[in-house]
């Protein structure tokens, strides 16, 4: 009889231990709601950071100033935060860009200097455009290659249409879309064969024609939609590389084809700063029963900057701190550190967070899990266990917290594959370390607002942005409580179709400590 007493008791106090533990959890999960509902920081912190500091391109001032942002608002909210350097890069500061057709009539033009383009040296620098000729080989090039000399040369194709497809197909009849879908594949084969010809390669050929005398490089990088183009790097190092809209690169190069030989100015105002120092922001709130585990919020903090970066990754940062914010007032205890990275240079090749795996080896190895975010302004509707093979338990636990609301829509797949690219949680999973991306819908990310001159505060919807804070808050309070250690346990990947190999789990890439030189 007492045996059965004891095994009672023992029921009921595992009972009440639950229904406590549900109590605490449905608790938390209201507080982080209504806190993120009526006293969000998101707008507030949007115009800071994008409007006030603007893009973050690695090696900028702006970069470093937007690392000390971070970290006194995160004092402010009494979460202790640091800069933590991994490397260097070419300091590089954009200016004023000026360019304006002057013959055969005035018109100023859409463009911007690319990113570590060398500067006109205070000069506005006028002068005749051509375009790379079709010419029958590399041998026909070289022999051209003299007549660019006091030129500004134009190498990008000109797009026979600046309506993006989805224009076309609602409005154009079924014959006129073909038609122009089968003309531009035509034209751009075409192009890309008189590139090929000249023996150079989109990146050293930029180079070959500042050597041969060019003043400057025009380009155009239409990213498929109304007045958009991507905005990356120069490879120029003493003329400078413009990017034009479509529109107007249209205009310019009709101009040059039927023999107007129409004329640009250009001024383009930017400093060289010799290296400097590069940094990841860290910020963390410590444990209280098990400080050496770690929950990891992640989102790079650098951009191009074509634009001012907003959803490229100004959301994810957002979102990253208000889950911040959210947890420091609600949860300000948790059992295990909670962490977020910053991390810099992830546009060119996941430097920031590879060199803080590298760096932190005593982390990486006690990580609980890492919720990563980069992809855009849109609500989290996708999550995928990297490969993990028991992913799906503890996510899914975790996960079932989640109102309704904002957990529904997203599509879970397990065990999933590892991811070796594409944003932060990569160099997580190669460390075998649980990382996961929770990943947005579209926006027209990948058209109107990823690496491109239209990346600005207008385009970010507060709502989502709101939810995925909500949503990361949760999932951290989760798996800062969950009682067991996560798995990391990987699943037997499938053949690769392409060399009937075993499916290999990726490996760790070094980061590039010293960036931006030959």
């Amino acid at each position: 009889m007492r045996r059965h007493t004891t095994i009672l008791a023992l029921a009921l106090l595992l009972a009440g231990n639950a229904t406590f533990s549900q109590t605490t959890d449905s608790l938390i999960v209201k507080s982080i709601v209504d806190e993120a509902t009526n006293n969000s920081r998101l707008q507030k912190l949007a115009h800071e950071l994008l409007d006030g500091i603007g893009p973050r391109l690695v090696g900028t001032p702006q970069m470093k100033q937007a690392n000390d942002w971070a970290i006194a608002k995160y004092q402010s909210w009494g979460i202790t935060a640091r800069s933590e350097q991994w490397g260097e890069w070419r300091g590089w500061e954009r200016g004023i860009t000026h360019i304006d057709m002057v013959y055969p009539r005035v018109k100023s033009l859409e463009g911007m200097q690319l990113a570590w383009s060398p500067s006109t040296a205070g000069k506005t620098i006028t002068a005749e455009l051509v375009i790379i000729p079709d010419l029958a080989d590399s041998v026909a090039f070289q022999q051209w290659l003299p007549a660019v000399k006091g030129k500004f040369v134009m190498i990008s194709m000109a797009q026979p249409t600046g309506r993006p497809d989805y224009n076309w197909d609602e409005f154009g009849t079924k014959e006129s879309v073909e038609k122009m879908k089968k003309e531009r594949t035509a034209q751009t084969d075409a192009w890309r064969n008189r590139i090929s010809k000249t023996g150079y390669t989109a990146r050293t050929l930029p180079p070959a024609l500042e050597k041969a005398g060019a003043v400057g490089v025009v380009m155009s990088n239409w990213s498929n939609g109304f007045g958009v183009n991507k905005i990356f790097g120069a490879y120029t190092t003493k003329v400078p590389t413009i990017d034009i809209a479509l529109e107007d690169y249209g205009l310019l190069y009709r101009l040059v084809e039927d023999g107007s030989k129409p004329k640009i100015s250009v001024r383009a105002d930017s400093k060289e700063l010799g290296m400097v120092p590069t940094f990841n922001t860290i910020a963390e709130i410590k444990g209280t029963e098990k400080p050496d585990e770690y929950v990891i919020l992640s989102a790079h903090f650098d951009s191009w900057d074509g634009g001012t970066g907003a959803t490229d990754n100004g959301t994810g940062t957002l979102t990253m701190m208000e889950a911040m914010r959210l947890l420091k007032k609600v949860y300000p205890h948790p059992k295990r550190t909670i962490l977020v990275g910053h991390w810099g240079s992830e546009e060119q090749g996941l430097n920031g967070s590879r060199a803080f795996v590298e760096d932190h080896p005593e982390i990486v190895k006690n990580i609980q899990v890492v919720f990563n975010q980069d992809n855009g302004t849109g609500r989290v509707v996708n999550l995928a266990g990297q490969g993990f093979l028991h992913a799906y338990e503890y996510l899914g636990r975790w996960l079932a917290k989640v109102p309704a609301d904002i957990r529904t829509p997203i599509e879970t797949r397990f065990p999933g594959s590892p991811g070796s690219g594409g944003s932060d949680f990569a160099s997580f999973v190669a460390a075998g370390a649980p990382a996961f991306s929770l990943s947005s819908t579209s926006w027209s990310y990948g058209t109107y607002t990823w690496h491109t001159n239209r990346d600005t505060y207008d385009k970010i919807v507060f709502d989502d942005v709101r939810s995925n804070a909500i949503l990361t808050a949760i999932l951290a309070y989760m798996a800062s409580e969950d009682p067991v250690k996560t798995s990391r346990e990987k699943s037997v990947l499938p053949v690769n179709p392409r060399t009937g190999e075993p499916g290999a789990w990726p490996t760790p890439t070094k980061a590039t400590r010293k960036g931006g030189v030959n």
